[in-house]
């Protein structure tokens, strides 16, 4: 490849991006005054409720905006946010593996796109009524499950999400730190360079630590604006660039080549589209914004929005891969270039000022994910300070020491250089056990036969979804996940399935993954509605309450009890209605 940056000059473009982000953070934070002119270059969260009934500006500087940025975020926040966040370097990888393979090509890009698009597009529909059932004071769908299950649920959503997300952030560094030896030209298959690629990892992580730490969620929704915008102009410089040197001239003949519709990409496309749903469902970077964003219609245009970008991104790497392979299939089938880092192929015939743009363009991405996963890790372990009266500036310094904890073993295990791929298929994996037992507690009255799940129903869900792993596994034969490309035991006896190395063409193909992607949720689902009726059967009425009664706050006890939230709703109907005859009557 014509990549030969020295490592010189890539520090030095991390550390500037990495940099204007922070002093951003620094901004939004307040740290240099709430003038207009900052307001107006959005610089400024400032609540929907700017003054309380006093004419008082409402704080901002509490433990719950720091968490939450309540109520503060318009449509174009929320939709460049939840783009910025939701786009991490991985991009660069994924979509292009899939695209230069043609053996999944257009189907399996075009899944890839509307799997990534997805969560937003639910969260716009079930994203309203979650907040009506959890309250205005919530932080994150672990309020929903202490709300509408109990304490039990609540940390089983705890545990996946923050699983979920730190294996996300682990993907995420380890990406970054591959494409900044990649364009160095240094060799991250040798262990000799490790020192490199790790420190790019550390440096990511750190500099993203200090600026969510000083500033919180409201700081992460900010850059998260920047970089979008970033991305957006520096990615169209690219394709221009990219699709307009000769190098990368196709005819229509040859890109045909690439360009097929095949039953493995199908395969593909369904396995994606129930993975990446279930895993997001537990990023709490995006379920954040659902209370972040200044009221319902700015979080549905703002997450529809957000949703078409990401579809157009992961279309566009997707074509690009496709593009490569075009220009030179015989190399790639022959794995003198490898199908992941078709994006880069295309890109090297450029000059050296484009492969800075992208190495703007992949800090821009990596940072944007990395904060936002950390704010939202944060905001799940720390809400119940904030109920159980912790003062503010403990609880937010709780926060940063917590974020420190789980920032080290990030980058450990980064400089492991795993899969990013297969590191997200494992978390996705785990979180398909639990997304129909979780969510279907959207169902809050009994429907016909169907009985609105209880707690223990949707806790005995959650293991059934795990057993249908592993009886798949057992099933199949599998003893141990051995990666495909190296012959590297990864892991051994009945856990290793939740590494599905079913396939030696993809992590994610073949019908054996899918079927295990298709089963898993649905089996957990079944069982979690069956075993709530026995439940009820057994329990009667005390089966609908918590487990763990005197888990709860008792000042927020109403709050967090659905039943007498359901209650207070419904005298407040009656009593609007009786206002309402009482107006007519002496009219």
């Amino acid at each position: 490849m014509g990549y030969d940056i020295s490592t010189g000059a890539a520090y030095a473009v991390l550390y500037t991006v990495l940099s204007l982000f922070t002093v951003l953070a620094i901004l939004s934070a307040g740290y240099c005054g709430k003038g207009t002119m900052l307001k107006k270059l959005g610089c400024i969260l400032l609540p929907k409720a700017a003054v309380d009934e006093d004419g008082e500006e409402v704080a901002t500087d509490t433990a719950d905006f720091f968490l939450a940025a309540r109520n503060s975020a318009n449509a174009k926040t929320i939709a460049l946010s939840f783009f910025a966040s939701s786009m991490g370097a991985w991009v660069v990888y994924a979509p292009t593996e899939l695209g230069a393979n043609p053996e999944l090509s257009w189907i399996a890009v075009i899944g890839y796109a509307v799997a990534s698009a997805s969560p937003a597009v639910l969260v716009f529909f079930i994203g309203p009524p979650l907040r009506k059932i959890t309250g205005e004071k919530a932080f994150s769908t672990t309020d929903f499950g202490l709300v509408r299950y109990g304490r039990l649920i609540q940390f089983c959503i705890a545990v996946m999400s923050v699983f979920y997300m730190f294996i996300y952030m682990v993907a995420e560094l380890t990406a970054i730190s591959n494409i900044f030896g990649l364009v160095c030209n240094v060799n991250t298959f040798d262990t000799t360079t490790i020192n490199y690629t790790t420190s790019i990892a550390v440096s990511v992580a750190v500099f993203t630590w200090f600026y969510t730490s000083i500033a919180g969620l409201p700081g992460s929704l900010v850059t998260d604006k920047f970089q979008a915008w970033l991305m957006f102009i520096l990615i169209f410089i690219l394709l221009l660039v990219a699709c307009t040197n000769p190098a990368n001239q196709l005819t229509k003949e040859e890109f045909a080549v690439a360009s097929n519709w095949t039953g493995d990409g199908a395969m593909a496309a369904v396995t994606l589209s129930i993975a990446v749903l279930c895993a997001e469902m537990f990023n709490q970077a995006t379920w954040q914004r659902v209370w972040a964003a200044k009221d319902v219609p700015a979080m549905r245009k703002g997450f529809a929005w957000g949703s078409f970008s990401v579809f157009l991104l992961m279309m566009f790497f997707g074509i690009m891969g496709m593009i490569a392979f075009a220009l030179d299939p015989e190399n790639y089938l022959i794995y003198n270039k490898f199908y992941y880092l078709a994006f880069f192929d295309l890109l090297a015939p450029l000059s050296q000022f484009w492969h800075i743009v992208v190495l703007i363009v992949c800090t821009a991405l990596a940072a944007s994910t990395v904060d936002s996963v950390q704010t939202a890790i944060a905001s799940c372990v720390s809400s119940d300070f904030i109920r159980y009266g912790i003062p503010d500036k403990w609880a937010t310094f709780i926060t940063r020491v917590l974020l420190i904890v789980i920032n080290v073993p990030a980058v450990i295990m980064s400089s492991k250089r795993f899969d990013v791929l297969g590191l997200f298929l494992v978390a996705d994996l785990v979180c398909a056990t639990a997304v129909l037992p979780v969510f279907l507690g959207l169902i809050t009255k009994d429907i016909g036969a169907i009985p609105a799940p209880t707690e223990l129903g949707a806790f005995l869900g959650i293991w059934s979804g795990i057993v249908a792993v592993l009886v798949n596994g057992k099933v199949l034969g599998f003893n141990e996940a051995v990666n495909p490309i190296t012959g590297e035991v990864i892991a051994t006896g009945p856990w290793s399935y939740f590494w599905l190395t079913n396939s030696t063409q993809c992590a994610l193909c073949g019908s054996t993954t899918m079927v295990t992607f298709i089963v898993t949720p649905l089996v957990a689902g079944f069982f979690t509605l069956f075993f709530s009726k026995i439940d009820i059967r057994l329990r009667g009425e005390r089966a609908r309450k918590p487990i763990f009664l005197m888990a709860q706050p008792e000042e927020e006890a109403k709050n967090y009890n659905l039943v007498a939230k359901d209650e207070q709703e419904e005298d407040g109907d009656i009593a609007m209605e009786e206002t309402n005859k009482s107006r007519d009557e002496v009219a």
